[in-house]
């Protein structure tokens, strides 16, 4: 795993902005993450979706990314929603139980009608 990258981009839906991953989310490349989501959330972006159907694993680091986040953006009237994860990255998901915590979608456009 070690030397795997992780890429992020923004995809812009209105009030709603997608952040793609691609690559692995652990403790090396989680600050890029983290900082994407600092950027969006210092922009007053509540409503966000995150792409997980290029990553395919995902530590403990980058989990905490977005449970340290959910509370802020939830007082903001916003969410974070999940969307689009692999098998592999699903079971760690369940395993957490962080199902409870995070909503998780099959798809972009159902979790973006969920915003609406």
């Amino acid at each position: 795993m070690a030397g795997e990258g992780l890429t992020v981009s923004i995809v812009d839906k209105g009030p709603i902005k997608v952040v793609q991953c691609k690559g692995y989310i652990d403790t090396t490349t989680s600050g890029l993450l983290e900082n994407t989501m600092g950027e969006l959330l210092s922009s007053k972006n509540y409503k966000i979706i995150i792409d997980l159907s290029g990553v395919d694993y995902i530590s403990s680091a980058g989990w905490g990314i977005f449970i340290s986040e959910i509370k802020n953006i939830r007082k903001n009237k916003g969410d974070l929603k999940l969307v689009s994860m692999k098998p592999e990255v699903m079971e760690i998901f369940e395993l957490l139980d962080f199902t409870n915590i995070l909503e998780y979608y099959k798809s972009l456009d159902e979790a973006v009608k969920k915003f609406k």
